[in-house]
């Protein structure tokens, strides 16, 4: 028994099926922001706009850390949040936190419609991912592509310190200014990814929804900010050398390139030149790791240092302290 082929139409409707069902889902969870601020003779006006993604019920939206930030840095406090069902609900920021990109907001009035967090670790390339936000004021617009290419890194800055957020979800979906903070959901409706950045023609970003941004969304939720420890150095990765590769399984660690006067870093006893290879217990093959290392767990504690110098080991002792 032969199988029909299948037509251009009948794909066509699939994919048409797929793209409608996520916008059923998920489109009532995505508001437009506007961010308000006032002007010296006391006018308030817009200052800035995005889109941002209804979290909880009772009236928590996430949204991208650069919608609520000014261009001195500085988070604007205050705004609106309008709804496809036409409500437009005032909104504090809650907390920003420009090192992943994520900030929380907290409308005044509850009952909104929360979407479903989904995992961006189960996405494959080529997969199916729709973009729901407000591209140049235009509310609730839509778009679908593919998954173009994960583990991508998005740097960023903040506190004086630049770090990379790790696995950035690359997708040809269109996005355009105002996108940002919108969703970008896999074919389920569940969002896998917060839309932050435009690269280039059919190159978008979005900072992606796993167990490390769930943590920094709960922490900017109950506290307003993300805790990290801070050494002092900065660094690039390097090979490392060919004969400790046997013994420190691996092949790179990473180079100090710079030590912050009266650091932890420099009270222990580290170097420019320094090669790092482990620190407590982990091996340090990129910059990702020292920076997944550094969470508040490790502030004040005691750290030993693996680090190679002039070709021989050295062990030291590094107490983190708080970024910021």
């Amino acid at each position: 028994m032969s199988i029909p082929p299948v037509t251009e139409a009948a794909a066509l409707d699939a994919y048409s099926a797929a793209v409608m069902h996520v916008v059923e889902v998920l489109a009532p969870s995505v508001a437009n922001l506007q961010l308000l601020g006032r002007r010296p003779d006391g006018r308030e006006v817009q200052t800035g706009a995005g889109s941002g993604i209804a979290l909880t019920a009772d009236g928590f939206l996430l949204t991208s850390a650069h919608v609520v930030s000014s261009r001195r840095g500085r988070a604007r406090r205050v705004g609106t949040a309008s709804f496809p069902d036409g409500r437009v609900l005032p909104f504090t920021v809650v907390g920003a936190d420009p090192l992943s990109e994520l900030a929380v907001l907290r409308c005044d009035d509850g009952d909104l419609e929360p979407a479903t967090l989904g995992d961006a670790a189960a996405l494959r390339v080529g997969q199916l991912v729709v973009a729901i936000g407000n591209p140049n004021g235009f509310a609730g617009s839509v778009t679908a592509g593919v998954v173009s290419a994960l583990g991508r890194s998005l740097p960023a800055r903040g506190s004086g310190v630049t770090r990379f957020i790790d696995d950035v979800i690359q997708t040809d979906a269109a996005l355009n200014p105002g996108n940002s903070g919108g969703a970008l959901a896999d074919h389920t409706g569940q969002v896998v990814g917060v839309n932050t950045a435009v690269a280039g023609v059919g190159l978008g970003l979005a900072v992606p929804i796993n167990d490390a941004t769930r943590g920094i969304i709960g922490a900017l939720m109950t506290d307003g900010r993300v805790r990290r420890g801070y050494l002092g150095v900065s660094g690039s990765v390097r090979p490392l050398p060919r004969g400790a590769r046997a013994e420190h399984a691996g092949e790179s660690c990473i180079e100090v390139l710079e030590v912050v006067r009266d650091s932890p870093a420099d009270r222990a006893g580290i170097r420019t030149g320094d090669l790092l290879v482990d620190l407590d217990g982990q091996r340090m093959n990129r910059i990702a790791d020292l920076q997944r290392l550094l969470q508040h767990e490790v502030i004040g504690g005691h750290l030993t240092v693996t680090l190679l110098r002039d070709g021989l080991e050295r062990r030291l002792q590094i107490v983190p302290v708080e970024l910021g």
